[in-house]
């Protein structure tokens, strides 16, 4: 793991709600994003820390045939609605419930339904891009990003899609190669450079997770 030192302080002021923090985690398509916010849930507790996902708020496409939805570039910057989910982090860090929206990713459509959350001091934020925004990056008092070799980011990803979201292995193969692979060479990787701390091989590094632990500890300390 690589820490940069004093996180430096944000150069527009954020309205803040009972001392919330919020901490970003980026890095490639299944690198163990998702593992590292869950350790920081369990381990700090759920009355205290709320996970938003960066893929909740993908754009609707409900507008589109079935068909063409499939074939859209989902991991391009464009493909999030950025607006929305600085709007509610925004409401989240002063303390306000939000409705975050519900995101089918077999039909590629935003749910009819939201979910309310609010009223954590910690606020985790994972996704391959939220490093990628300046404006989602002066939010942050901590910048992560995970750094996981390329091979078993593809093997994860393969398992999760045809396991959990009803994909064909072919269509899984084909989107890496056509869309995620050129994306995170063109976006995702060059991102890293605004990280606090890189954090090798996700959610397995305990150490790096431990550290990043004390680290929010302290960041908690000074907002108080």
């Amino acid at each position: 793991m690589r820490e940069s030192g004093v996180i430096p302080p944000r150069r527009r002021p954020v309205e803040r709600g009972s001392g919330a923090i919020l901490i970003g985690i980026a890095g490639g398509s299944a690198s163990g994003k998702t593992s590292i916010a869950q350790r920081i849930e369990d381990d700090l507790g759920a009355d205290r820390v709320i996970i938003i996902k960066q893929d909740s708020y993908y754009i609707d496409l409900s507008h589109l045939p079935a068909q063409e939805r499939a074939t859209r570039n989902f991991d391009h910057p464009d493909a999030f609605d950025h607006e929305l989910l600085i709007a509610q982090l925004k409401d989240l860090l002063a303390g306000r419930a939000v409705q975050q929206p519900v995101y089918d990713f077999t039909a590629h459509t935003r749910g009819a339904g939201t979910v309310t959350v609010g009223g954590h001091r910690i606020i985790v934020l994972e996704g391959i891009l939220i490093l990628d925004d300046p404006r989602l990056r002066e939010l942050m008092d901590i910048k992560v990003y995970v750094d996981t070799d390329p091979d078993v980011r593809f093997i994860r990803r393969l398992r999760r899609d045809t396991h959990e979201r009803g994909r064909s292995m072919d269509s899984v193969i084909a989107q890496y190669e056509n869309t995620v692979r050129p994306m995170h060479l063109m976006f995702v990787e060059p991102t890293k450079r605004y990280a606090d701390i890189i954090i090798p091989e996700g959610g397995f590094n305990v150490v790096a997770i431990d550290l990043l632990k004390t680290k929010i500890h302290s960041v908690l300390d000074t907002v108080r």
